[in-house]
């Protein structure tokens, strides 16, 4: 699917962003919405409302790698829906070539906070600097947790993203997602898709943003999706898959690779 048309939008530049919503602590609400659902919020939002522009680009293409323990940790968390959770990954800005190593935790109220550092991975094994990283970010935050050595490569996620900034809010609109396993449990013969769906996230405090509510007064709700547990559970389906089992069966595919 080609990205969302944001041209009637004014451009912030990226700089301007992260000195005005740079938000590493916010709460995330995600949307699953179609293609025309995702125009009429477009033309719905806050005219004030602006849309990152680097060197003329207003859409640009990630790539995650998710990393978990042999038992999948991380993932179990998410599908019990523990409140008191943590993610690592690396994310690459395919179109410059930089590459971050995250590790976000789940806090108090929903609350998502996510730290990183610069990563320079060749290989899909963390080095030593990164598992320091997240033993130290996981131990701040007073997560139990497996050591970060035993962490593998796990899913790979590619998307195109387009964001806003909203008068109250940053909001994401992710399309083309897609999702392959990685790692032991690694096949090349099938991968994942949301199709033509739109996967739209607002990232504000605790209070819903103007977006939110617009999204609510339009009937939407937020859904329960993550881009790796969910992936996850489409691609490996002898895991648990009930958080997310409504919008896997009604809205995600499945299918062999091209």
């Amino acid at each position: 699917m080609s990205a969302p048309t944001v041209d009637h939008l004014s451009p912030v530049t990226l700089d301007e962003l992260n000195a005005e919503a740079a938000l590493q602590t916010r709460v995330d609400r995600k949307y699953v919405l179609t293609a025309g659902e995702t125009a009429g919020l477009l033309a719905a939002l806050d005219p004030a409302t602006r849309v990152l522009e680097i060197d003329g680009r207003r859409a640009f293409t990630y790539s995650s790698t998710y990393f978990d323990t042999p038992d999948l940790v991380t993932f179990h968390q998410a599908a019990r829906r523990r409140r008191r959770r943590y993610k690592v990954r690396t994310r690459t800005y395919v179109d410059t070539g930089s590459t971050f190593l995250e590790v976000k935790t789940r806090a108090a109220r929903g609350v998502t906070v996510k730290e990183r550092c610069p990563a320079d991975l060749l290989t899909d094994d963390l080095d030593p600097e990164s598992v320091d990283f997240v033993d130290d970010r996981l131990a701040a935050a007073r997560l139990a947790a497996p050591p970060s050595s035993a962490l593998d490569p796990v899913l790979r996620s590619h998307y195109r993203r387009t964001t806003l900034l909203a008068p109250d809010a940053r909001v994401t609109l992710d399309t083309a997602l897609t999702w392959q396993l990685a790692g032991p449990h690694a096949r090349h013969d099938a991968t994942a898709d949301v199709g033509d769906l739109v996967v739209v996230e607002t990232k504000a405090g605790t209070a819903p943003s103007s977006v939110d509510r617009l999204l609510w007064r339009s009937g939407h709700r937020p859904d329960r999706i993550s881009k790796y547990a969910t992936g996850l559970a489409v691609l490996r389906p002898e895991l648990p898959d009930h958080p997310w089992r409504r919008l896997r069966r009604e809205r995600l595919t499945a299918r062999p690779a091209a």
